[in-house]
């Protein structure tokens, strides 16, 4: 292997590497894909919900043979308290003109790698890469254990803890408050209960996202995605929050499960897994240099991560990253040119398309998201508001008017909650 030298080696066979992979093997390049995990997609975990539309731009109807678990058209949106969830839940077949999924890593991730395959990739697992390879500035290879392994191009795509690229010189430390540590556990259920309880059929899926006491007030929030058989249940706080807390992930997640809203939901369910991992949410502010002599930066390695509070979206914008990438060095290798400058195709493409532009315009998101008001003041408010609401004392009812603005004035003053609405306006 030593000796060969490959158009491409992507490192990291999630969605972004294997895309990458895929579109270049379909093009007559060669490519090794390496990945550390025993199998592709072993050692991958999200709470995985795909948008399909970068994919289904690559291969067509891609979710007519892709394991993905359902289609999801019921959307929920909780803001909790200590005793109360107030929830927005939309369903509709609308949904279907734009198609999103619920999906398991493990059995995705080795799905769409086995394209990359059949297409005519390399696809190397249990390899671990220990560094780039770098001549004059420039990336020519990878190193995994002694064996040198070189290409015209590498694509970086091991996740947002690139170590290699990191090692390299070519990227910053990551700093706590642009990432997020998530944890997730996968608890199996029939599926028939599962559909009883979210009012499913076998095809149809709901995601619901939380906010308020499932991270106690921490900077983050919570998730349930509806598998086939099980759910995805999770919490992703920004660790940053944690270096001033005494919380732990493991009693968060135990409280978050035992809650009123969610202790049914998952109730008779067995727990079959429980994995974690570090969430990029620095959006442009933690960006890399994405193009580099002989490298590309895809992904998550690239923080291309984007959270708005109400919809988490990586794995669409990771697929477009890597074809992007791939069609970069498709170019490059007419013009037999893998500097920079070469290279440059990448960076415009990606401005070009949702994922900068989305990116941009969501930018002072990850700021406006850092006011704990969010995540402790306001849930207790919309809690105060609707049990006013709804709740009968047998007393003389005041208008609903005054006993809003009574709620608003005792939960937090009408300024800071003007401020923060501006702010929110302008970030979202």
């Amino acid at each position: 292997m030593s000796e060969e030298r490959f158009d491409a080696i992507i490192v990291g066979a999630g969605p972004a590497g294997s895309t990458a992979a895929y579109c270049l093997a379909k093009a007559g390049l060669e490519v090794l894909l390496i990945e550390r995990g025993s199998t592709s997609g072993a050692k991958n975990m999200t709470g995985g919900r795909l948008y399909g539309h970068a994919l289904h731009k690559v291969i067509p109807n891609f979710w007519e043979e892709a394991p993905v678990e359902r289609r999801v058209n019921r959307e929920i949106v909780t803001f909790m308290t200590g005793k109360s969830a107030i929830s927005l839940d939309v369903k509709s077949e609308k949904f279907n003109d734009y198609p999103s999924f619920t999906i398991l890593r493990a059995q995705f991730d080795a799905w769409l790698a086995g394209k990359a395959e059949e297409a005519g990739a390399m696809v190397a697992t249990g390899v671990r890469v220990d560094k780039l390879l770098m001549e004059n500035g420039k990336c020519v290879g990878v190193l995994s254990d002694e064996d040198e392994m070189y290409a015209n191009v590498v694509i970086a795509a091991d996740g947002v803890n690139s170590l290699m690229v990191r090692k390299a010189g070519l990227v910053e430390e990551l700093k706590p408050k642009h990432v997020a540590t998530g944890a997730k556990a996968i608890i199996e259920l029939p599926q028939s209960v599962i559909q009883d309880r979210f009012n499913l059929n076998d095809e149809t899926g709901a995601t619901q996202l939380f906010v308020g006491e499932c991270t106690k007030g921490l900077q983050g929030g919570g998730f349930l995605y509806t598998n086939k058989n099980s759910l995805s249940l999770g919490l992703v706080v920004t660790a940053e929050q944690f270096l001033h807390t005494e919380h732990r992930m493991a009693d968060l997640m135990e409280d978050f499960r035992m809650h009123p809203a969610v202790q049914p939901l998952i109730e008779g369910g067995k727990l079959v897994e429980y994995s974690g991992h570090l969430v990029p949410e620095g959006g442009l502010g933690m960006m890399p240099p994405l193009v580099n002599d002989g490298l590309l930066i895809v992904g998550d390695a690239a923080g291309l991560v984007l959270n708005t509070g109400w919809m988490v979206r990586g794995m669409d914008f990771a697929i477009a990253s890597g074809e992007a990438a791939a069609n970069a060095i498709i170019q490059a290798k007419k013009a037999e040119d893998y500097t920079k400058a070469g290279l440059a195709s990448y960076q415009k493409d990606l401005e070009n398309s949702f994922v900068l532009q989305d990116l941009k315009t969501y930018q002072k998101a990850p700021e406006f998201m850092e006011n704990p008001r969010i995540f402790g003041l306001y849930p207790e408010l919309v809690e105060e508001m609707m049990i006013n609401l709804f709740g009968v004392r047998g007393e003389p009812a005041q208008p609903l008017r005054k006993s809003m603005l009574q709620t608003v004035k005792r939960q937090g003053g009408m300024v800071d909650i003007a401020k923060d609405l501006w702010k929110g306006v302008r970030a979202l």
